[in-house]
């Protein structure tokens, strides 16, 4: 008594175990994950850090440039030379009246002076921009405007991976739901291998009919293992998308549940196009045309800024000198207007092509939006007949099953109304998932 009590407390304590090590989750704490772990949603954070970068930078350009240079040189010889002649040279000795007629005189000996052999020369540069034909302002505008663009991207990606999650979660819950229906077919052949084996050795039946039942069996079990195989593969697939290691045990907790009819979910699609982030990127990408358009037309205006330079040079033995000066540049690209009116004619032609996708977009979308509606309406239907189905299939089962018991019936249409109902069930349980995979997606193409 004492042993056995020992194995059945051993048992109890590996059962809970493996109940306490085994991961469940819900459909929200999956979301949250697949936002947290994913790669693309991560990848698509640091493209907005980046436009963040981006954007910091250009406002930069509002600020003065500095500059500082300088230089030191020592030449083999002087890159100035000056030559004086020699003689005599008059001397003034006091008396004005004999300046014409000198009577004293200095002898001056011939001699070359080089100048600049060696120096030092350093400069600093400060040039504010005062007008440079609205690039700095529009260059802000569009910077600001990736940042936005990024911002929405962003929210794509987010919306692509929650999808996927629940795409990827109900096809593993179906394919548990898929795994019950089996067992339970399984254990029905099972029961009817049972009883047809003893009819058999009683003399009741003939062998055809228990090699009918085993094949049958054999056949369930073969798909039984082709489904855990795929079951494997899904959540192996599941948790990679998620960002968690591989877990065997994993338990998904929500169940397939139609809650609602398509028309409480229904949405006037010119309405939720609006709220669509595609139909921002759109307008965005068109905005974005039009700045270049204005970077490039701000290339071919005047530029005008003001300045302030300070130099300091030091030449040969000389004495040091610092300067310093206040200027102002204007410049004005002549010679490029006339290439630059064919480069803002290409501009003028983009942001044409801009307008043109944006329509052309925005009626796809309107489409996609019907589309996904006739879609979700036509799932539920697709549900509904399941469902009828399931329960002709049961109804069917059971007359098959009385009437086998009475002997009006033979093995092959037990067997038959046996693979119909399993085959039901697994529509159906198909038809679930579909449905809401269904209003998942038309909740995203209207905005929700």
């Amino acid at each position: 008594m004492k042993k056995i009590n020992f194995y059945f407390l051993l048992i109890t304590a590996i059962c809970s175990t493996q109940l306490f090590a085994q991961k469940v989750l819900t459909l929200d704490e999956s979301k949250q994950l697949a936002l947290q772990n994913n790669i693309k949603a991560k990848n698509s954070k640091l493209e907005i850090e980046a436009s963040q970068q981006i954007k910091k930078s250009a406002f930069t350009n509002y600020f003065p440039s500095i500059s500082a240079g300088g230089m030191m040189f020592e030449a083999q010889k002087g890159m100035m030379e000056m030559e004086t002649h020699g003689g005599d040279l008059p001397v003034y000795d006091g008396d004005v009246a004999n300046l014409k007629n000198a009577t004293l005189y200095a002898y001056m000996p011939a001699s070359t002076m080089s100048l600049m052999k060696k120096g030092t020369v350093g400069f600093v540069n400060v040039i504010q921009p005062v007008f440079a034909g609205g690039r700095i302002y529009n260059g802000n505008k569009l910077a600001s405007l990736g940042t936005e663009v990024s911002e929405f991207k962003e929210k794509l990606t987010k919306d692509e991976v929650l999808q996927k999650t629940e795409e990827q979660y109900w096809q593993i819950v179906s394919l548990e739901e898929k795994q019950i229906t089996i067992e339970k077919y399984e254990k029905l052949l099972s029961s009817l291998l049972f009883q047809v084996d003893d009819a058999f050795n009683s003399g009741l039946v003939m062998k055809n009919d228990v090699l009918k039942v085993r094949l049958k069996l054999s056949e369930v079990l073969l798909n039984k293992s082709k489904l855990n195989n795929g079951k494997k593969l899904a959540v192996m697939a599941f948790c990679q998308h998620i960002g968690i290691p591989y877990d065997s045990t994993i338990i998904l907790k929500d169940d397939l549940l139609i809650g609602e009819l398509p028309q409480s979910l229904y949405s006037d699609k010119n309405e939720s196009l609006k709220r669509r982030t595609e139909y921002s990127l759109l307008e965005k990408s068109v905005e974005a045309e039009e700045l270049q358009t204005k970077m490039k037309l701000g290339e071919y205006l005047p530029q005008a800024g003001v300045g302030l330079s300070g130099m300091y040079m030091k030449f040969d033995e000389g004495k040091d000198r610092t300067l310093g000066m206040v200027f102002g540049t204007v410049s004005i690209p002549i010679s490029g207007w006339w290439g630059g009116s064919h480069e803002l004619q290409e501009r003028s032609i983009k942001e044409e092509i801009a307008n043109n996708n944006f329509k052309n977009n925005s009626e796809l979308l309107l489409l996609q939006i019907e589309k996904s509606w006739q879609d979700l309406t036509d799932a539920y239907k697709q549900y509904l007949l399941s469902q009828e189905s399931k329960e002709q299939a049961e109804e069917n089962l059971k007359v098959n099953v009385d009437s086998y018991k009475n002997g009006l019936s033979n093995v092959s249409d037990l067997l038959e109304a046996q693979a119909l109902l399993q085959q039901t069930q697994d529509q159906l349980t198909d038809a679930k998932a579909n449905f809401i995979i269904k209003k998942t997606i038309y909740l995203q193409v209207t905005g929700r």
